[in-house]
């Protein structure tokens, strides 16, 4: 188990991780996720023992490991930017680490192939660094990370220089690895839908604080702030401020859209109304819905989806609509939203009532 107490970090006068509390379990997969300098790195190097912390303590099952250096920890860590041994070659790259710990011969051999198949690396063991492309370059450092068996294994966006279909098929393979070694794996990650894949659990982080933490799809689905939903929506989340009236959310003395019963108990008055882009639609999911009329800004074509950008009473929403949509900037459209699915949150930001 890793526990942080009250970390926080500072450079140069600043606050880069305000003060923390978390606890890691072993066997666990653990994602941080948030935007770029949101802390995501700060936190990993604390985590590490590559920086030290400017308030509490870390422990490592049990132990107080706040001032032992990354060299004597247990460690393995893969940035994007990945690092490998320039005049080794791949295997001797992979093999380092057992090396170091004087393994074998043959558990060497057999854990780097191993390795290098899972990541389909065989084909250029002998080879150098320097010959290989980029992506071939991470999985080295990769299978290397993967030999080391730590305690603790930090990857940071470790699959963004990666193909798609690489990169689907580590996201799958990755947590049964770890898991499967008892170690603790925490891996960074701007991408909302990259974190739902992995699954496990989640921490949402903002300007250096962890907003959230818990099981991935919970925290996808009951954010406790706008800032956490907010950072798990891509394309971003669709707000508006609206005035909780009985039945109804309404603006200007009208009503815009019903209070579905999960909200049924937030006490009327002015809210934040909030929703995933894919719970606007062209069609009512529930036969009854009443429509909202919309302008259009723009419509981009994905291939299978399109992102249409809208306004309403001055709010700006994405749509994220199934197939190709060519529509014309200024068009009005009927749209409707899937109320079994909004989130309200108070003025001070706090979710309020239930989620569905």
């Amino acid at each position: 188990m890793l526990e942080m107490k009250n970390i926080s970090k500072v450079v140069g006068g600043e606050m880069h991780i305000h003060p923390t509390d978390l606890v890691l379990e072993r066997g666990s997969l653990n994602v941080l996720l948030g935007p770029t300098l949101s802390g995501k790195t700060s936190l990993m190097r604390l985590m590490a023992g590559l920086d030290k912390p400017a308030s509490g303590s870390i422990h490592l099952d049990n132990a107080d490991v706040t001032g032992v250096p990354v060299q004597k920890r247990s460690v393995a860590m893969v940035y994007q930017q990945f690092i490998n041994y320039p005049a080794m070659t791949v295997y001797e790259n992979i093999a380092s680490p057992m090396r170091i710990k004087g393994a074998d011969a043959a558990t060497i051999d057999r854990e780097v192939r191993k390795a290098a198949e899972l990541l389909k690396l065989t084909p250029y063991l002998d080879r150098t660094p320097l010959n290989l492309s980029g992506g071939q370059q991470q999985r080295t450092a990769l299978a290397r990370a993967i030999v080391k068996n730590a305690d603790l294994v930090l990857l940071d966006e470790p699959l963004a220089n990666l193909d798609y279909k690489l990169r689907e098929e580590l996201r799958e393979e990755l947590p049964k690895i770890f898991s499967a070694s008892g170690a603790i794996f925490v891996y960074a990650t701007t991408e909302p839908s990259e974190a739902l894949l992995l699954g496990g659990n989640t921490a949402t982080m903002s300007e250096g604080r962890i907003t959230q933490f818990g099981r991935t799809i919970d925290v996808y689905r009951q954010p406790v702030d706008i800032v956490t939903a907010r950072t798990f929506a891509d394309p971003p989340l669709n707000t508006i401020d609206l005035l909780k009236s009985g039945s109804h959310f309404a603006l200007e003395g009208k009503p815009v859209l019903p209070v579905p019963v999960h909200l049924g108990a937030v006490a009327d008055g002015p809210c934040t109304v909030a929703f995933q882009p894919h719970h606007l639609s062209f069609d009512p999911p529930n036969g009854s819905d009443q429509p909202l009329a919309v302008k259009t800004a723009i419509s981009e074509i994905t291939g299978s989806e399109s992102f249409i950008h809208v306004a309403f009473a001055g709010a700006r929403w994405v749509m994220l609509a199934p197939g190709i949509h060519e529509i014309e900037p200024d068009a009005t459209l009927r749209v409707f939203v899937d109320t079994r699915h909004l989130m309200a949150f108070g003025p001070d930001g706090r979710a309020v009532g239930g989620r569905a």
